[in-house]
């Protein structure tokens, strides 16, 4: 079955899991972790992403990230695949550190940002890193740490996050602290991390509703954490942009074709044909295939322009000059079919 899309826009906060192939450590000490979090720390200012909590644990670690103008999935690349070719090498070991992709879930801001902070925060104090909340406080490791202002992480936005919880820092702070302690007994929620129509419409209970026959209609998908309209919104977002994706790639492909066709005409290749030449045979070929590209695909002449490095009043002459190439010879585009 193939693998469902990449979710993603700007300005939406994901929920990332990373986990170790067939459940191993991806940390085996401290360093491990500071190479990591200094690998993250640079990437983090270089894709402009914003991150809110995170916790490593041995064999797996969860981020809260907002996404900014450059894509989540450039930012985990980078992240993923330089720590473990660092990490191979430090430990002389060979072959795939982190199991299948990283999981993203793209998650309905104002219904879970507190929850997944506090999910996330309270990982290593689940799986027993520490004992207790007041050494949760200390643990360097995770992003709570910060956030209580014992351990100093500049490129982790504490501000927004404790203003979630408070108008003030001091107010935001206690209330935070209260609203991890309130969960500390609870275990692996899966409608935060797994579990698909149950994590998108918001739980058991809302499932049970669901089949009572409260809600009519729910729409879901397992790469996003939501309610029924968020998924739906951003479901319609997403296919909108890979129809513009697949238009714009369509385009190009057929814009290649024309210059193949105008440069086989002329008995030279498409490469030969884009390159800027006064050679009579090489300045027909150019005008057929601006001839072409504005009448078959209503390519603009400002692009053309820019795509053969020449002036728009230069453009308009070639189209007129291949116009009437193609009238005295009598040439036709053929689009090829598959």
């Amino acid at each position: 079955m193939p693998r469902a899309a990449r979710l993603d826009a700007p300005g939406v906060v994901h929920h990332i899991i990373v986990r170790g192939i067939e459940g191993r450590d991806i940390f085996r000490d401290d360093q491990d972790r500071e190479r990591f979090l200094s690998r993250l720390e640079m990437l983090l200012a270089v894709t402009q992403v914003t991150c809110y909590a995170w916790a490593l644990l041995p064999n797996h670690a969860h981020f809260l990230f907002r996404s900014g103008p450059i894509p989540i999935a450039t930012l985990m690349r980078r992240l993923l695949t330089g720590y473990a070719v660092g990490f191979n090498h430090r430990h002389k070991r060979r072959g795939y550190l982190f199991q299948n992709r990283y999981k993203s879930i793209l998650c309905q801001e104002d219904r879970y940002f507190r929850e997944l902070v506090r999910y996330i925060h309270l990982n290593p104090l689940r799986v027993g890193l520490v004992r207790t909340l007041v050494g949760l406080n200390h643990f360097p490791y995770c992003g709570h740490s910060a956030v209580m202002g014992r351990r100093p992480r500049p490129w982790q936005n504490i501000t927004y996050v404790l203003h979630a919880f408070g108008r003030t820092t001091a107010r935001g702070r206690r209330a935070y602290l209260a609203y991890i302690a309130e969960a500390i007994g609870q275990g692996r929620r899966e409608e935060l991390v797994g579990g698909g129509l149950v994590r998108s419409i918001g739980g058991w209970e809302e499932v049970r509703k669901l089949r009572s026959g409260v809600h009519t209609h729910q729409k879901s998908d397992e790469r996003i954490l939501g309610g029924s309209e968020f998924v739906e919104e951003i479901l319609t977002a997403a296919k909108e942009r890979l129809t513009r994706r697949t238009a714009a790639r369509q385009r190009r492909n057929a814009l290649e074709r024309i210059a193949e066709q105008a440069a086989q005409v002329h008995g030279m290749s498409a490469e030969e044909l884009l390159q800027p030449s006064r050679q009579r045979r090489r300045v027909q070929a150019r005008s057929l295939f601006c001839f072409w590209a504005v009448r078959e695909l209503e390519v603009s002449l400002t692009e053309l322009a820019r795509r053969l490095g020449i002036s728009i009043p230069a453009v308009c002459c070639a189209v007129r000059r291949g116009e009437l190439v193609a009238k005295t010879g009598g040439l036709k585009f053929v689009e090829q079919t598959s």
